[in-house]
């Protein structure tokens, strides 16, 4: 095949920061999806109804001229959120749902939530109201090993909470483990999980691949072959409770190549290019739509979208940075090849 058309996609987990480093990544995005699921852990963090729809206007100003896009508002959900506050979220019409950080998970985490059942009347009612929980799925005890964590909070939180929730509608975030895939697979319905590029192109062999690689570190962490394999075959085998979230998460390149660097791989630049690869390398190119423009949709309950856009099958080559603000950040694939590329969008 050397080129495929879909309806456009919906990037369901995205990082787009503030300010004039928003404004340098969101022309990717939108040129290659038709909406956005935006994460709230900016510094300060997304809290209110009101919070929220300023962020959501900042973006809309932010937006090449002519370029269609339409951003899709979550909440921070911490240890103080009122449930009074789901009930404006949901009436603004423009927020779906409220974002699960475990305190301390991953990057602006710190106001998370630090035990699951503090949050309970929250999550009460948000399932009469019948707004998504997406939940970063790890454990912060670090008596955990680092590579077990999505497993225990799969033990430890998201089932118990699913159990007590039976109405509540829960996306697993970023899922990297085989774990994780069965989890949602033996779920009640209402279950379902976004996959990244990363966790379905590469395992952890990448993150020391000639030495570190700091632009290969992300949370949770890449896993083994094996977790690889199991995620491919998801995606793979068309299940609708998969779909698109490519999780990308910018940050300055000074901000990774230091001694304790941020967690986040941007790959925004080609968010859907990458996911073609990997369903390429599966032999499943004919269920990209689907996973990438269907799935997700339907489980957030909002129309499909009407645009198209054109893969062809003609590598190029990744700058070795782009601009972020004042700064630059460097892409995944930064001075390598990627196999399609985005040809035009209706």
């Amino acid at each position: 095949m050397t080129s495929i058309t879909l309806r456009r996609p919906d990037d369901l987990h995205l990082h787009l920061r503030d300010g004039e480093s928003m404004r340098s990544v969101l022309p990717y995005t939108a040129a290659r999806f038709a909406r956005a699921l935006i994460m709230p852990n900016l510094h300060p963090p997304v809290l209110s109804t009101e919070q929220a729809l300023a962020y959501r206007r900042r973006i809309l100003d932010a937006l090449p001229t002519g370029v269609p896009f339409e951003p899709l508002m979550t909440l921070y959900l911490t240890d103080r959120t009122d449930p009074a506050e789901v009930d404006r979220a949901k009436a603004s019409g423009c927020i779906v749902g409220l974002k699960l950080y475990p305190a301390g998970a991953t990057t602006h985490s710190d106001a998370g939530v630090t035990a699951i059942r503090k949050v309970d009347a929250v999550l009460s009612r948000m399932e009469e109201q019948d707004l998504v929980l997406e939940v970063h799925g790890e454990v912060t005890d670090p008596e955990v090993d680092v590579f077990e964590r999505e497993a225990r909070f799969i033990d430890q939180v998201l089932a118990p909470l699913a159990a007590r929730f039976p109405r509540l509608r829960i996306v697993f975030e970023h899922i990297t483990t085989r774990a994780a895939a069965q989890f949602v697979l033996g779920s009640r319905p209402g279950i379902a999980a976004t996959l990244t590029p990363q966790h379905l192109l590469m395992n952890r062999n990448a993150l020391f691949a000639g030495g570190i690689r700091p632009h290969h570190y992300c949370l949770p962490l890449l896993k083994s072959e094996a977790d690889r394999e199991a995620l491919l075959g998801v995606v793979a085998s068309g299940d609708p409770r998969f779909f698109l979230g490519t999780d990308s998460a910018p940050h300055a390149r000074g901000a990774k190549e230091v001694a304790c660097g941020c967690a986040g791989i941007f790959s925004a630049h080609a968010g859907i290019e990458l996911y073609a690869e990997a369903f390429e390398a599966a032999g499943a190119l004919g269920r990209l739509e689907a996973f990438a423009s269907e799935h997700g949709a339907d489980f957030y309950r909002l129309p499909r979208n009407t645009g198209r856009l054109t893969l062809v099958k003609a590598p190029w080559e990744v700058p070795r940075s782009c601009p972020f603000g004042a700064e630059e950040l460097v892409p995944l694939r930064a001075g390598e090849h990627i196999g399609w590329r985005l040809q035009e969008r209706q």
